[in-house]
């Protein structure tokens, strides 16, 4: 829809947030069906999407904060908060480099100093002092100059996160936007004429990918993370002059898409995950891991600053790349996605039926990845947000969806991921989990095959029939349902309150399950952390076969971020 044209402030940046997410959401199915590099995947679009809503929603709440207050938001605030809200909701490899993009945008725009008026920023003059914009002078010129800085560093900095750059992609459209912007900013063109240079040139750039990268050029279509850009840059320019860009539709795209057969049959070769995860860590350290993960894959991009950082890479070996991130500093929302299913979403082969499950631990991830279900990893003690359940529903790909969220603190993030996914066609029923050993007990009953309310109820009793336990170790003295605890005591919990307290993990722990099968038992699951020996779950298989001989028991080692032991009683 037109609208008012705006100066380059506050405002004009959340109507660009705005257009281009809604530009984004028209387009992402069809720059899914073009995604064929770095890997024929089929998501770009839809991790596009995801990172801009992220942004989208990081500069609505900056907005409401300072609307509770009584100054306007500044330009330096807006772009920030937008960089920021990409950086940590990033998604894939295209969805990473727009974020780095946007940190350049920000890195400029934030530099400039602010006119006295409503969260305004100066053109060309800081009210005070000379101008800071250059030579073009002041007013709209000197925003256009401004703007076309931004670009330009927008396009160095998204060039320099990428370990090993390739032309015919979504870098190659953004320095060609920049190129074209300078040349209109340094002739004194207004912020909305450097807008639409920008855009031209970022559309003239992206017609030419094909010719310059042998996979698109094989496949017949165009770079699907430029073409995402292209949609970035007409909203830039539609939100600075009023105008909405025209749409040259060729088969329901608004760029030029000569398409053959289906792109995701092109040669699978190379790494088979995909690894994301935020990284809290100091620059130093961030240098040493870029290395480390180039030695491990390829399609390596870095992003952030200022101690926060999101890292994206493709692997054979998901944990080594967790692990050089806990050398460099604090991983966590961590994701790890097997291409194999990201390539059957590509060929549009829906799934009938998928489980998604959140668990704390990498070797419990692992464990239900075997079983068929999407996992969505978490530290002990972090409770994910809606939009990553929903993320991970989405990335199941499937009609019907069984959600286990594993803790009752996630109940209104599950229930908030399940009616979004509804409200796209997604059948989503939430098995109300309180614990991963519910979750597994669930997944061992689930059956694909059968219908989806029998299903349902069968995996709902199982995890309702398996009563939970965890071994904990106290951090300070507190007071327990169990007594006074003390700093380094074993709590043993059950159903959620501690129920034992104890100076060992085995002796807790024997404690714990005499406590749990003496309401009787007939399946013993042990899920061991990270650092617990293995004589620790011989003696306690040994202790449940002694005294309870009908009692079978399995254990499972949960890996990285796991509790130091989970049990559960079916």
């Amino acid at each position: 829809m037109p609208h008012e044209p705006q100066t380059l402030d506050a405002e004009a940046v959340r109507t660009w947030s705005t257009l281009a997410l809604a530009a984004l959401g028209r387009a992402r199915e069809d720059i899914d069906a073009i995604n064929v590099y770095p890997v024929a995947d089929a998501d770009t679009g839809t991790n596009l999407y995801l990172t801009a809503e992220s942004a989208d929603r990081a500069l609505d709440d900056a907005f409401a904060k300072v609307t509770e207050g009584t100054a306007s938001a500044s330009l330096a605030h807006a772009v920030r908060a937008w960089a920021h809200g990409a950086l940590v909701g990033a998604r894939g490899n295209s969805g990473t480099i727009l974020a780095q993009l946007l940190r350049g945008v920000a890195d400029v725009l934030a530099g400039e100093p602010q006119e006295a008026g409503p969260g305004a920023v100066a053109p060309g003059a800081s009210g005070t002092g000379p101008s800071r914009t250059g030579p073009s002078g002041t007013g709209e010129r000197g925003a256009g100059v401004l703007l076309a800085r931004a670009l330009t560093r927008a396009a160095e900095e998204a060039y320099a996160a990428v370990s090993h750059p390739v032309e015919g992609t979504m870098l190659t459209v953004a320095r060609a936007a920049a190129r074209a912007g300078e040349a209109t900013g340094a002739a004194a063109g207004t912020a909305a004429d450097v807008a639409r240079a920008a855009y031209d040139g970022a559309r003239a750039a992206l017609a030419e990918t094909p010719g310059q990268l042998a996979a698109l050029g094989r496949a017949g279509v165009v770079d699907a993370g430029g073409c995402g850009l292209v949609a970035v840059l007409g909203a830039l320019w539609q939100a600075l002059s009023g105008q909405e860009p025209a749409a040259e539709p060729v088969r329901g795209r608004a760029v030029p898409v000569p398409q053959t057969s289906d792109p995701c049959e092109q040669e699978e070769d190379g790494p088979a995950y995909e690894v994301i995860y935020l990284l809290e860590a100091s620059d130093a350290a961030v240098g040493e891991l870029r290395e480390r993960l180039d030695g491990l894959g390829d399609s390596l991009v870095v992003v952030g600053g200022d101690g926060l950082w999101n890292v994206h890479v493709h692997v054979d070996d998901p944990g080594a790349a967790v692990e050089a991130g806990v050398v460099a500093g604090r991983p966590y929302r961590i994701r790890i996605t097997h291409f194999g299913d990201e390539r059957r979403r590509g060929r549009g082969e829906r799934a009938q039926r998928a489980v998604v499950a959140v668990v704390p631990g990498e070797g419990l991830a692992g464990l239900c990845g075997e079983a068929g279900a999407t996992a969505v990893l978490v530290r002990s003690g972090e409770v994910p947000a809606a939009a990553e359940l929903l993320d991970a529903i989405r990335r199941a790909h499937a009609r019907e969806v069984v959600l286990l969220p594993g803790g009752s603190e996630l109940r209104a993030a599950a229930a908030a991921a399940a009616e979004q996914a509804r409200a796209e066609g997604v059948r989503v029923a939430v098995i109300p989990t309180r614990s991963a050993v519910q979750g597994l007990a669930a997944l061992a009953v689930h059956d694909p095959e059968g219908s989806f309310d029998e299903d349902v109820v069968a995996m709902t009793a199982a995890a309702g029939a398996t009563r939970y336990g965890e071994l904990a170790v106290a951090e300070r003295q507190s007071f327990t349902s169990a007594g006074i605890c003390q700093a380094g005591d074993v709590l043993g919990l059950i159903d959620g309150d501690v129920a034992v307290i104890g100076s060992g993990l085995a002796e807790t722990a024997e404690a714990v399950l005499e406590r749990m099968l003496g309401s009787g038992g007939e399946l013993v699951t042990l899920v061991l952390g990270p650092e617990v020996p293995d004589t620790v779950a011989e003696r306690l298989e040994a202790y449940v076969q002694h005294g309870h001989l009908a009692v079978d028991t399995v254990t499972y080692r949960g890996g990285r971020y796991s509790a130091p032991l989970l049990i559960g009683v079916e």
